[in-house]
């Protein structure tokens, strides 16, 4: 399995695929790794994204009006893989999508396409036990997603099903940018150690170089989704390179890792 975070912080960038077309994805997503991303989530558009907020609830109805299906993100993750080996790539999707697929079929898929792992925002630890148990046959390891109202003992037993990284949210509510970094974040880290040698990663409303410095203080990694999908959608509303404008965004964040640290406040 890959070792996914090469240093400290290191960065999860998710995407929207197929927005605005799966072409941009791929030069996107190559972009985004030859700037220092050390994984990408591949989000698999979906009719109800619940957990998602107005950006990326916009870019999965664009990327499914183009019709843009599971099949074409593990399409898209093989072309990905091929021209970046060591990359982490995580598929990312709500169950719907997966279920349809079927789930055996899912997981042959996701590792002749070359994916590490999926992350599947709203099945629970509870009602993965055939999913976990068929990843674990295909060598592909299993994302969870870890919240600030989660109990200890919830938090162990999504430690002890977490394979990979364990995905915590910075915040309760959708994702999406914020102005600052929830207090909660830091807190929610230090009680994840007590049940993981993992790494964490910190996600949901990441989105400014102070966030991410901030973010390394205290996680191993930060997952920026929301911003990148943005930057996506305002490159392509303005005819610019949207590839570019992602590396570039990239890079400054990256750089910015070793400025003086930040300060972690609370939600206004």
């Amino acid at each position: 399995m890959t070792q996914f975070f090469k240093s400290r912080p290191g960065l999860v960038v998710y995407l929207t695929c197929g927005d605005p077309d799966l072409e941009t994805t791929l030069a996107a997503a190559l972009a985004a790794i030859e700037a220092g991303a050390d994984v990408i989530e591949l989000g698999v558009p979906f009719s109800d994204p619940v957990a998602d907020g107005p950006v990326i609830q916009r870019a999965s109805e664009r990327a499914l009006a183009r019709g843009t299906t599971l099949k074409d993100v593990l399409r898209l993750c093989s072309e990905i893989r091929m021209h970046a080996p060591e990359a982490g790539l995580i598929i990312f999707s709500y169950f719907n999508p997966i279920l349809r697929f079927g789930l055996k079929n899912f997981c042959v898929a996701a590792r002749d396409s070359g994916a590490d792992g999926a992350l599947i925002t709203d099945l629970t630890i509870e009602e993965a036990e055939d999913y976990r148990s068929l990843m674990r046959t295909h060598h592909l390891a299993t994302v969870f997603l870890a919240a600030p109202t989660s109990t200890d003992e919830r938090l162990r037993r999504i430690a002890a099903a977490s394979q990979g990284f364990v995905y915590a949210v910075s915040r309760t509510g959708i994702t999406g940018t914020q102005d600052q970094l929830a207090a909660d974040a830091a807190a929610l880290c230090n009680r994840l150690r007590k049940f993981t040698r993992l790494p964490i990663a910190v996600g949901f409303g990441i989105s400014t170089a102070e966030h991410f410095r901030a973010v390394g203080e205290f996680a191993d990694a930060a997952v920026i989704g929301s911003a990148i999908v943005q930057l996506v959608e305002h490159s392509v509303a303005e005819g610019s390179n949207a590839p570019q404008a992602v590396a570039g965004f990239i890079r400054a964040l990256k750089s910015a890792s070793h400025a003086a640290p930040s300060q972690i406040s609370s939600d206004p």
